[in-house]
């Protein structure tokens, strides 16, 4: 499930998959409701579907970390998505462990290494950003779980990492 809140519009909304009824086709949940979703075409530029016998297209402009920009219906729209993922990466590479004993920095996420920000032997912070990685089309940055120096870099711009796969040592 993820949440998602529009730009200048109060509350957020949650929304998620409740069954695949076939290859294009889904039931979903909006908040509380439930509505039937066809695909008709998707790609890295947007979507065209039909929502409840409703046709919508959406144009995809810009994507950052927490924020994507589209044109839905030929209406801009700004969507700032799930606005604790940064927090949910980071807890969950180590960030939020009890005790410093951890020397591996692990991603939670697969994605693609957008860039590095470190280099071994350099001096880090808890919190500081090791790595960006883009995932679903989203920029998620990685943090440092303890203080330490950079024992060694892992990735590489452009390399794919997968969920578990180490990304630095720090120690």
């Amino acid at each position: 499930m993820m949440d998602y809140k529009i730009k200048d519009v109060e509350g957020a909304f949650a929304g998620e998959i409740i069954k695949r009824l076939g290859d294009d086709e889904f039931t979903i949940k909006i908040n509380d409701a439930e509505y039937n979703l066809i695909i008709l075409s998707m790609d890295s530029g947007g979507i065209e579907f039909v929502l409840d016998r409703q046709y919508h297209r959406v144009k995809y402009l810009e994507h950052t970390t927490n924020q994507m920009e589209l044109v839905v219906d030929n209406v801009p729209v700004t969507l700032n998505m799930h606005t604790h993922f940064d927090g949910i990466v980071y807890k969950n590479s180590g960030g939020a462990s009890t005790g410093d004993a951890q020397l591996a920095l692990k991603s939670q996420i697969p994605g693609k290494v957008v860039s590095v920000a470190v280099s071994d032997g350099d001096e880090v912070k808890k919190g500081d950003t090791v790595c960006t990685l883009e995932s679903m089309k989203m920029q998620v940055a990685v943090k440092a779980h303890k203080d330490g120096s950079i024992k060694s870099v892992k990735i590489k711009d452009g390399a794919n990492v997968a969920k578990g796969d180490v990304i630095a040592e720090i120690e």
